[in-house]
């Protein structure tokens, strides 16, 4: 069977919200645009150096059934959750914390004369594991490996694997893929994907084209269709983005805020455990 190079199938601009205790950011995946992209729930991109903007942060939740990836760009997100676990991650810092049967957390980022920048993920959990017992991996920019690609592009591997090197974050359920990927202006990158998987890039500096027919410049989420492989050019610009890709659930969703579920009943259970003090103990 011939390779086959993926398409862009559509182009999204991220929406702004606010979230939290009123932390302005832009939303790509869990719009009325983009509701879900199988197994992604939501793309948040905030960046910002407004401290009115940011600094309220996001104080104590709660999140069931889900994973969520916090990546950090610029500036430090303090945080501290029900299993115990506190402390800041910083520029190039990876959270990748799984919520699974329950976690209560708090997201703080913390004002500094640069402000803060990026990104959280989430990811659905499969029926099976909607109820595992929560975890959290805390990955410093250090422990992140970066290559450089033949033709210039430079390549973060946070999870998943590039030309034999594979990212830290590790049994995780969707299977993912999460690279942050710099290339060069005039120059190119071809990443295989597996057939079937959901991809998606995010550009956020630069522009580039990901197909022969479609230019993206930032700040715009390409979603691609099935295939092989992608590859994408530069032009006078250079480019950097988020690739990201997973294997599909093709399971039923029931949402209700931070709590992703298979049935309406399991969302009522939540309620009921959050509203008895059975979710989550601690913070």
């Amino acid at each position: 069977m011939n390779s086959v190079q993926r398409k862009v199938e559509k182009i999204i601009e991220p929406q702004p919200v606010v979230e939290g205790a009123g932390v302005k950011l832009k939303r790509s995946i869990g719009t009325g645009t983009l509701d879900y992209l199988d197994p992604f729930l939501l793309l948040d991109h905030f960046k910002d150096s407004k401290r009115e903007d940011y600094e309220a942060g996001f104080p104590r939740h709660p999140h069931r059934g889900i994973e969520t990836v916090t990546y950090v760009l610029r500036g430090f997100v303090d945080h501290r959750d029900s299993l115990g676990n506190s402390g800041s991650i910083g520029p190039g810092d990876v959270q990748w914390m799984t919520a699974g049967g329950g976690i209560m957390h708090e997201e703080m980022p913390r004002v500094t004369p640069e402000g803060i920048d990026g990104f959280q993920l989430w990811v659905n959990l499969p029926a099976k594991l909607k109820m595992t017992k929560p975890r959290y991996q805390d990955i410093r920019s250090s422990a992140i490996p970066e290559i450089a690609i033949d033709g210039g592009a430079r390549v973060r591997v946070i999870t998943g694997e590039v030309v034999g090197v594979k990212g830290p974050v590790s049994e995780i359920a969707a299977d993912p893929t999460y690279l942050d990927v710099s290339i060069p202006a005039g120059s190119s990158f071809t990443h295989p994907i597996s057939r079937s998987h959901t991809a998606f890039a995010y550009v956020f500096e630069g522009e580039a084209w990901f197909d022969r027919d479609e230019a993206t410049s930032h700040t715009r989420l390409v979603v691609f269709g099935d295939g092989d492989f992608v590859k994408v050019f530069t032009g006078e610009s250079p480019v950097r983005f988020l690739m990201v890709s997973g294997k599909p659930l093709k399971e039923p969703i029931a949402r209700y805020g931070p709590f992703v579920m298979n049935t309406r009943e399991e969302i009522e259970q939540t309620l009921s455990d959050l509203r008895s003090g059975r979710f989550a103990q601690g913070l």
